[in-house]
């Protein structure tokens, strides 16, 4: 007789594969618990469920949970949801994990999308199975607010250092280096600095000396080329008398960081180091710079008979053109001639350009300016309006703020024996060497003035819009619009105008 016997399915359940992240930003984590005892919990408690995998643990330290900027254990866990080697993420708190909630509901959705769940411990939120985002919501707009409130009191200790002279500038600039919490001396750098000043003084724009620099293969402290702007910004450093301007920008609400033009108080630390130049030195070469961009100069260095005296530079040596009086047999004419042409032919070979013909040229230009106003000089305002302040440079001065308080919150962290040394020097050496990344690829990005450029604009347009034509050349009407000429051979000239435009003229 047949029987049929029924076989019960066996039915392998696989196990939920688990990881856990989890961080510590300031020395105010000690008092709940360090980042070794979280991850010790973590491990266990993952390991002592039955249904559970141990997946992983990732973490990161010493790094601010305003954004996912420097976070790599939170990128690396992303990284391995995606991958599918993740089911479930714990972690402890919405606050410890996104402090932003644009960030904090980003990610949840992206995780969701991987089909991994977050479980918020402190909250008691499963995001799997969350019929909405709102109570997410809600709790990230908390945590984002604890952050803010994190972050003015570590602002509020930042100015009590600035107010008590204690605060430790981890990043000092060329010619100086950090010795155990002091500003001390780089005797080579501090020689360039005063040759630096002492070229301002003696007639030197900006950019022919950043050239000279350069092509002497003198180079910044992290390697990097010497450029105008950066010799206009190290002769601005108040550092270089001896004192110390603190609070120079700021980090508002969004966590976004600028510059400070009197939003919040600064603190101004006179005799806190060794200068390198004195106060007369420092204070003579500003108000050069200072009266350059305005065009003129009351100096005796400055006090030119000729509207081109100073302003033509070499395009091959990048020496200043001397006025010179070249004669003929029957006649005599007005010339401008490279100095170190002059001085040494074959040091340079850029020969002589005729006084008529630079002046020639300018009209050209001025007159092509004036009939194109509204093609060129219009839509050029425009642009700089709508772009306001140099979009690269500004991320590059976050990122550099970023490591340096990253730095800042190691350096604590390892005081407070949070941190083991062998973690700290890693991390050390790996956020210097950031840093001396972002500085030099800093250094090829020229930072631009715009405000002070779209002034310039402004008076150009002006100008244009209320003349047809320009028929005499005038030394004042040149320096009103022209910051120098660059002689590219003797038969092109390049105009560079206060208000940023190059523009190529041919010299007849």
């Amino acid at each position: 007789m047949k029987r049929t016997t029924k076989i019960e399915a066996v039915i392998s359940a696989s196990k939920t594969r688990v990881a856990a992240y989890c961080r510590v930003s300031t020395a105010s984590d000690e008092q709940k618990a360090s980042l070794d005892t979280q991850k010790t919990h973590y491990e266990t408690y993952i390991r002592s469920n039955p249904e559970w995998e141990y997946a992983g643990l990732y973490y990161d330290e010493g790094v601010s949970g305003t954004s996912q900027n420097g976070r790599n254990g939170l990128l690396a866990l992303i990284s391995d949801c995606e991958k599918r080697k993740i089911d479930l993420v714990l972690t402890k708190s919405i606050s410890r994990f996104a402090r932003n909630t644009t960030d904090c509901i980003e990610i949840t959705r992206k995780l969701l999308r991987f089909g991994v769940r977050i479980l918020f411990e402190k909250e008691n939120i499963d995001t799997g199975s969350m019929e909405s985002e709102l109570m997410l919501s809600i709790l990230g707009s908390l945590a984002e607010s604890e952050s803010v409130s994190i972050s003015e009191n570590e602002k509020w200790s930042i100015r009590k250092r600035f107010e008590n002279d204690t605060y430790i500038i981890s990043a000092p600039p060329y010619g100086y280096k950090n010795e155990n919490g002091r500003m001390v001396i780089v005797p080579e750098q501090a020689e360039v600095v005063k040759r630096i000043f002492a070229d301002i003084l003696s007639g030197k724009t900006p950019s022919q000396i950043a050239d000279e620099l350069n092509r002497q293969g003198i180079f910044t402290a992290r390697s990097g080329k010497w450029r105008g702007e950066r010799i206009t910004e190290l002769i601005a450093n108040e550092k270089y008398v001896g004192d110390a301007l603190f609070q120079k920008t700021y980090t508002d609400s969004s966590f976004t960081r600028h510059r400070n033009h009197g939003v919040c108080n600064q603190y101004l630390i006179t005799e806190h180091h060794e200068p390198i130049v004195s106060h007369e030195v420092f204070d003579r070469a500003n108000e050069i710079i200072k009266l350059r961009r305005k065009g003129k100069c009351d100096t005796k260095k400055y006090q030119n008979r000729y509207g081109f005296s100073g302003k033509i530079i070499c395009g091959e040596c990048g020496s200043v053109f001397k006025r010179r009086i070249h004669y003929t047999v029957s006649d005599s004419y007005t010339a401008w001639c490279c100095k170190k042409h002059l001085q040494n032919i074959t040091a340079c070979s850029m020969k002589y350009v005729a006084d008529d013909s630079l002046k020639a040229a300018f009209l050209i230009m001025i007159n092509k300016l004036i009939f194109a106003r509204k093609y060129v000089l219009t839509p050029l305002l425009r642009k700089l309006q709508r772009e306001g302040r140099n979009k690269r440079l500004k991320e590059y001065d976050d990122l550099i703020s970023q490591n340096i308080e990253s730095q800042q919150i190691l350096l604590r962290l390892s005081s407070s024996g949070m941190i083991d040394d062998n973690i700290y020097t890693q991390e050390s050496t790996r956020l210097k060497n950031e840093f001396d990344r972002l500085q030099k690829e800093e250094s090829l990005i020229s930072a631009e003035n715009r405000e002070e450029k779209i002034t310039e604009l402004e008076k150009l347009i002006k100008f244009t819009g209320e003349n047809s034509r320009i028929g005499e050349y005038s030394d004042s009407l040149f320096l009103e619009f022209v910051d120098h000429i660059k002689i590219v051979s003797r038969h092109e000239a390049e105009f560079h105008l206060k208000c940023g435009l190059v523009l190529t003229e041919e010299l007849i």
